[in-house]
C-alpha cells in the first residue's frame, strides 16, 4: 500500500481543523462531516461548519498497552469530548499537572500524533488540553 504524501494530508481539512457541517434545516452539527442529516434525511442542505474545539470530557480511559504506533507515548489518555456545539468526538488528552475528570473543560490543541519510522512523515492531529 502506498503511503499518502504530505500535501495530500494537508488538503484533508478535517484532520488539521475541526471542520464539520451543519444541517440548515434542523441546525444539527456533525463532526466529521456527513452527507445526510440523521434527523432530516435527504430533505436538507448541509453546510460547512468550523468548530471551536472547546468542550468537556464525556468519558476517558488511560492506555497502558498501546499499539505499535503509540508505544513511545504510553501511558496516555484517550477521551470522548462533548464539543460546546454538540457532537461527541474522540481524541488524545494532553498530559498536564491536572488529572482528567468527567465534566472537566478542554480546548483543542494541535500536536504531533506519530512519526512514520525514524525518518518518516510526521503526522499531526488535534488533541485536547485541560483548561
Amino acid at each position: 500500500m502506498e503511503k499518502a504524501s504530505a500535501s495530500a494530508w494537508r488538503k484533508f481539512s478535517a484532520r488539521y481543523n475541526m471542520i464539520g457541517n451543519v444541517c440548515k434545516t434542523c441546525n444539527t452539527k456533525y463532526f466529521p462531516p456527513r452527507i445526510v442529516c440523521k434527523n432530516c434525511g435527504r430533505n436538507t442542505k448541509m453546510e460547512s461548519f468550523a468548530f471551536t474545539g472547546n468542550g468537556e470530557i464525556f468519558s476517558f480511559t488511560k492506555i497502558h498497552v498501546p499499539s505499535e504506533a503509540f508505544k513511545e507515548s504510553a501511558p496516555y489518555v484517550i477521551g470522548v469530548i462533548k464539543l460546546d456545539e454538540g457532537p461527541l468526538v474522540e481524541g488524545h488528552i494532553v498530559e498536564s499537572s491536572k488529572e482528567p475528570q468527567i465534566g472537566a473543560k478542554v480546548k483543542q490543541v494541535f500536536r504531533r500524533m506519530y512519526t512514520d519510522g525514524e525518518e518518516g512523515l510526521i503526522t499531526y492531529h488535534f488533541k485536547f488540553e485541560l483548561i
